[in-house]
């Protein structure tokens, strides 16, 4: 498969905070994982040492899926940020509950805190009773996205001008000014599948999460993407969502996936695909996150057994290069045991990926 040519840098890596209980998967497997604020410190650590980049912190304000305790987002990167040194912490935001002007006035402070270790996630939302719940009215699919699509433009604008004026749909501003401005500019993620999702991202976003996928389906999903993002003349990185499980044999990582589904709630997955399904074929095109995931691939909520990173250290590190070379520019990663598990990987994969990444430059040299 050849090399995409927007993708000559080496892949970076992030994980997937969980600064919510229940772990990554929506099963009752026991996991040597905890939610707590002194375990994501020494886990943020870990991962900084072990060449992880960035860590991307969840959003919930309601019990769902096993998800009964949960610290808010921005708060909890600024203190994993504060326990780091070089480590990037990625602050999941939901329009609804935050609006740009405290958004924005949150992060340029955590930024001047951390020097500029600070990014955001931009959440447009799909579980409609969380919505409910907290009394945050209930957008259309494609509204959804066009409220993010404002939301970011108005951070960018709050960032970036003096006397920032902006009239929108969702948010007004009128010569306002923030000061101090973050000093690096936060770099701005995103979610979603959909077609309202990447053509969002295609205009406004610096990069852009998908779901777990085949080499071939992120591929397909970035030239997409990098297509219409060329001809807005903006140009987005991409993510893509995978569940790690990196063991000495094959035989023995199978098996630990087996046990994790042999071990799901069918209750707690059901109704998370029930909610998350709806939120997918919601979408004009009925695409969009899950709306093709089967019981086996909800049991991790972002897809990631479709990416298949389950394997030795050797298939892991062959196919993270498949997505590289697929147009992957970070792998957002999320593991069953966290801290013991990150470490491995950084120990016995990254180091391969960055061998085959250094082959992969010095063939293509020679040709």
């Amino acid at each position: 498969m050849p090399a995409h040519p927007d993708s000559p840098a080496p892949i970076r890596f992030a994980y997937w905070v969980p600064n919510v209980s229940g772990g990554l998967v929506i099963s009752t497997i026991p996991q040597r994982t905890s939610w707590d604020a002194a375990y994501n410190r020494t886990l943020a650590q870990i991962a900084e040492a072990a060449g992880f980049d960035y860590a991307l912190t969840q959003i919930r304000f309601t019990a769902g899926y096993g998800a009964e305790y949960q610290h808010e987002s921005v708060a909890f990167s600024h203190a994993l940020a504060a326990a780091t040194t070089r480590l990037t912490v990625i602050a999941a935001i939901l329009p609804g509950p935050w609006n740009p002007t405290l958004a924005a006035k949150q992060i340029a402070t955590i930024s001047e805190l951390t020097e500029g270790r600070i990014a955001v996630n931009v959440v447009s939302g799909w579980f409609s009773g969380e919505f409910r719940a907290i009394g945050e009215p209930w957008l259309d699919h494609d509204e959804r996205y066009r409220r993010s699509e404002e939301f970011i433009r108005a951070l960018r604008g709050i960032w970036t001008q003096d006397d920032f004026s902006f009239r929108g749909d969702f948010y007004r501003y009128t010569n306002y000014t923030l000061k101090p401005k973050p000093g690096r500019w936060p770099e701005i993620f995103q979610g979603g599948s959909s077609r309202a999702a990447r053509d969002m991202a295609a205009r406004v976003s610096d990069w852009y999460f998908t779901n777990g996928n085949t080499p071939e389906g992120v591929r397909a999903q970035v030239e997409d993407l990098r297509a219409k993002a060329q001809a807005n003349g903006h140009s987005v990185k991409v993510g893509v969502n995978a569940f790690v499980i990196a063991r000495e044999t094959e035989e023995e990582a199978r098996a630990v996936l087996q046990a994790i589904i042999d071990h799901a709630d069918p209750e707690a997955v059901k109704a998370f695909g029930h909610e998350a399904k709806n939120a997918g074929t919601a979408s004009p095109e009925g695409e969009g996150n899950w709306a093709k995931s089967s019981f086996e691939d909800l049991v991790q909520y972002n897809d990631g057994f479709k990416t298949n990173l389950i394997g030795t250290p050797d298939q892991i590190a062959e196919r993270i290069l498949a997505l590289k070379e697929a147009g992957a520019d970070l792998a957002l990663l999320a593991f069953l045991h966290f801290q013991e598990e990150v470490q491995f990987f950084g120990e016995q994969v990254i180091p391969r990926v960055r061998a085959l990444e250094a082959a992969r430059e010095r063939r293509a040299e020679a040709a």
